[in-house]
């Protein structure tokens, strides 16, 4: 149970390719993010990373109508099919090709798959359990080339299948008589997206140059007939012979013979091109990349390459927005239900947004670092984690939320390591462009920044238990800077290392600075003796990382040759080591030409962190496992595997001989040139874009650990992002001060006796939330101001934190509002004399639960004298009437009353 840490949440990525789809209710946002799907709700601001995940990279997401089901399929073709109520799998499923597109019909009896340049047609599972939940219907054919886009009409009668043979192409979803299959020309490039017209077989068609294509259909939906099958022998039926009727409009009948009376009968479906739009283009490498449509609105949301995304009224082509979101290529697009919110999603940055057009603002902008994550720290409540990363910036996120904040973007080059000094408030980064910089969260904004006399690159940080001294390792000058938080003067450069300063950390108890180093030393600096050094640790290998244990009296240091190592910084003796070289377990590249386990011996761990108690400890580097040790046993206790995404390099043990050639590994080849634009070929003069940019497979690989405060859960920065692993709470027993005595029925028994201060007590010493929300609950709302000034002071902490979380859920807002006042005013004083890190997360979370309702209701209170306006302008504007025409009307009303009443007296006489 310790050790029962289960994936809890993923931060630091918001997005990396596939396509964007909303809720059901239009609330919240489902993105593929590596081989994972995290849910954003945009109306709690928070977010989800779903216990999921597939082998490799996902490339599209199918959501069902009811919002209950999604089909999940990665860059091979592997599916899954999840529940979105349970979080769960429920199906595996292999298509063995790469799909390009996935889209339930709206009744969401089936949905449509494509793949290379095939249409197959699914029954979707029920709502009953199934042998096989994907069972299929039909193979359509027609395109000559890969499949792009798929779109249904609201009758699920039919659907359309645009091309990358610049060709769209329209099926019956059933045998209709005057409708096989049809196929559109029109376009000179890749068709991009293809929708439906709202209660019509109308289309409009998009494709990559920026063009669009509107097509009138002579058929009505409420045409199509549904065809009658006549019975025949089987024999006659395997020699039918293929009969191909060709007309004007590419109309094609296969398997079929049909005679002339049958033809007469139904009339086929004709289109028609009425009209042929151009989108406004900057550049020839501007690129149409993705488009969407919203039938009940009739907008058309096109995104392109330079990052500028387009709003159009259909089938006017009627400009309403045109606007840039980023300067990268807009990958995915998706409108919701209601229309009102667009979400973007671009692959190169990273980048996630909702954008309310109507309004012109942003509801939902998310962006990961653009490059890996180098460090972590967690603030002293465990509420925030701050991460820093190659592309220079410095991010913090909110673990309840899971969203980031704040990003810091003073730097100028990598950020090598980022630290939280104890008040919680002030946050300090260290970077290779050679300043340590000091960061407030009251203000945002950079108000310190520490140099050497010296230029030089910052590999290392850390800052002491008070906050004043700052130090930073050098990996160039193998020199160590301390610097004063208070005035940001330079006091000392501690120098005697003889190889670059990987890694630094301060005693939590004594003013002493260890320094880990390349050159085989751990060095002990004392602060308050002129900064001379105390003790020198010798070590086997070069030195990575080092930690102090919570209760400063125990030292771990991770060198090169895998080793970790446990020191007496008193007596600077070493008591145990730990050789985890064969716990890193590294997979082989595809480049590599040595196997795996060969590999292993030039790996090591990176990061080290002692867990609260000190007992254990947390260890990771060049690998996908995550390891903790138990200290004392010198040990390994469980190993964590952080990924399975087998789109990252070095996760295999043994290469996959199917890639191997006689001339080599096919992995290096690169056939993915250019920056996904379209040109392949850097030509003299281009500004836009880096023509020199390949694919490549990242590494997977551990660059920072930490666990948080409180020990329920531990963080990592991955090459997938920040992976947040957590205890499972529903398993949490933690009662406070528990006897024999203290039971549901004795709790009850007191509300029974309106005893409601003895109540809330042996509520609250039991810790079950159910039972503390009843007991509150329960309480008259007169008796309040009694009960919360009789509350013993132990318990009022714990009471105001219940008060808090039940205001962000509960609608009993006046109820909880007036406990909340009630405990501040009569305890107030009390908790500001104590006002510590336990305390101050209480009050955030209150003031954060009351500000989201007042926003609801100044705008709910805004809405209705709004509407009162409205309705006695309007009351005014029909009181200028005539005085002889309001009696006419009135002498109207009463005989129609009269009338009216006669006639309900005689029908009560009949049935009587």
């Amino acid at each position: 149970m310790k050790f029962a840490y289960k994936f809890s949440n993923l931060l630091g990525a918001v997005y990396r390719q596939g396509n964007l789809n909303f809720s059901k209710d239009g609330n919240a946002v489902i993105s593929p993010v590596g081989n994972r799907i995290s849910v954003f709700d945009l109306k709690n601001n928070s977010s989800e990373t779903l216990p999921i995940s597939t082998s490799k990279n996902i490339s599209c997401v199918g959501v069902s109508p009811d919002g209950n089901l999604a089909v999940v399929v990665d860059e091979d073709g592997a599916a899954l099919l999840i529940s979105l109520i349970t979080r769960a799998v429920l199906h595996h499923f292999h298509f063995h090709k790469p799909v390009s597109s996935i889209r339930f019909s709206p009744d969401g009896r089936r949905f449509v798959v494509t793949k290379e340049n095939v249409a197959l047609m699914y029954h979707a599972p029920g709502k009953h359990r199934e042998f096989n939940a994907f069972v299929l219907d039909k193979s359509y054919y027609g395109p000559y080339d890969e499949t792009t886009c798929i779109d249904w009409t609201d009758d699920s009668k039919c659907f359309v299948v645009g091309s990358k043979d610049m060709s769209t192409w329209v099926f019956g979803a059933e045998r209709w008589a005057n409708l096989i299959y049809y196929s559109l020309g029109g376009h000179k490039d890749v068709i991009v997206g293809c929708f439906f017209e709202k209660d019509s077989l109308d289309l409009y068609t998009v494709s990559q140059d920026g063009t669009l294509c509107v097509w009138e259909s002579d058929t009505e939906l409420d045409g199509l007939v549904l065809r009658k099958t006549r019975d025949r022998p089987e024999d006659e039926e395997e020699e039918e012979e293929e009969t191909r009727t060709e007309g004007e409009e590419g109309e094609v009948i296969r398997g079929k013979v049909e005679t002339p009376k049958e033809r007469e009968k139904t009339k086929n479906v004709r289109y028609k091109q009425i009209s042929k739009h151009f989108f406004n283009k900057e550049g020839d490498f501007n690129n149409l990349t993705a488009a969407a449509f919203h039938k009940p609105t009739h907008i058309l949301v096109t995104g392109f390459s330079s990052g500028i995304f387009h709003l159009h009224e259909l089938p006017e082509f009627n400009l309403i927005h045109s606007l840039s979101i980023s300067d990268q290529r807009i990958a995915s697009v998706a409108i919701n239900c209601s229309g009102d919110w667009i979400g973007f999603g671009c692959s190169r940055m990273g980048q996630l947004l909702v954008w309310e057009w109507q309004s012109e603002s942003y509801v939902f902008k998310q962006q990961g670092h653009f490059n890996n994550m180098a460090s972590l720290a967690y603030s002293p409540d465990g509420q925030y984690i701050v991460t820093g990363g190659d592309d220079g910036k410095v991010k913090v996120w909110n673990t309840n939320s899971g969203l980031c904040f704040v990003t810091f973007t003073e730097h100028t080059s990598s950020v090598t390591n980022v630290s939280f000094t104890s008040s919680g408030f002030v946050i300090v980064s260290a970077s290779l462009d050679g300043t340590v910089r000091a960061f407030d969260l009251h203000r945002y904004r950079n108000f310190r920044t520490f140099t050497s006399p010296r230029p030089a690159q910052f590999s290392s940080l850390a800052v002491d238990v008070s906050g004043e001294l700052v130090s930073a390792g050098a990996q160039d000058s193998f020199e160590i800077f301390l610097w004063s938080m208070q005035t940001g003067r330079l006091l000392e450069v501690l120098g005697g290392h003889e190889g670059p300063v990987s890694s630094l950390c301060f005693s939590p108890v004594q003013s002493v600075l260890a320094s880990a180093s390349w050159d085989r030393t751990v060095r002990l600096w004392d602060m308050l003796d002129s900064w001379q050094v105390k003790e020198t640790l010798p070590l086997t290998s070069d030195g990575l990382s080092v930690s102090y244990r919570p209760d400063g009296q125990e030292l771990a240091v991770a060198t090169l040759n895998g080793e970790i190592s446990f020191w007496n910084p008193q007596t600077a003796t070493q008591t145990g080591s730990v050789s985890g070289r064969h716990d890193l377990e590294t997979g082989r590249k595809e480049t590599d030409k040595v196997t795996a386990k060969q590999t292993a011996k030039g790996k090591s761990f990176t990061s080290l962190c002692y867990s609260a108690d000190g007992e254990s400890i947390l260890a990771g580097g060049q690998s996908k496992f995550v390891c903790i040790y138990n200290v004392k046993e010198q040990m390994l206790m469980k190993k964590f595997e952080i990924s399975c995404n087998l789109s990252f390099d070095a996760m295999e043990e043994f290469l996959d001989r199917r890639k191997m050639t006689e001339f080599g590994s096919l992995a290096l080849v690169d056939d993915g040139a250019g920056d996904g634009d379209g040109v392949n070929i850097s030509l003299p003069g281009v500004r836009r874009g880096d023509m020199s940019s390949r694919h490549f497979k990242p590494e997977i690989r551990v660059s920072s650990l930490r666990f948080s405060p409180t020990g329920r859960s531990w963080a990592a920065t991955t090459t997938e992002g920040l992976l947040v692993y957590s205890l499972d709470s529903s398993l949490v027993f933690d009662p406070y001060d528990l006897d024999l005595d203290v039971t549901p029925a004795s709790i009850r028994k007191q509300l029974r006796l309106q005893d409601w201060v003895s109540a809330i007590v042996l509520a609250f010493r039991l810790n079950e939330n159910a039972l503390k929300q009843e007991v509150l609950e329960t309480v008259p709302h007169e008796q309040i101001p009694v009960v919360c000034s009789s509350i013993p002071d132990v318990y009022v902490e714990k009471v105001l934190g219940f008060v808090a979380s039940c205001l962000e859920k509960s609608g009993h807002l006046e109820f909880y509002v007036t406990w909340a006042q009630n405990l501040l005013m009569l305890h107030g004083q009390k908790l500001k004399n104590r006002l510590d890190v336990l305390v101050l997360p209480t009050l955030q979370a209150l003031q954060k639960s009351i500000q989201r309702h007042f926003d609801n209701l100044s705008k709910l209170c805004d809405f209705n004298m709004y509407n009162i306006r409205y309705a006695t302008a309007l009351f005014k504007q029909r009181g200028l009437k005539r005085p002889a025409e309001e009696d006419e009307e009135d002498e109207e009303e009463d005989d129609q009353s009269e009338e009216t009443s006669e006639a309900s007296l005689e029908d009560a006489e009949i049935m009587l």
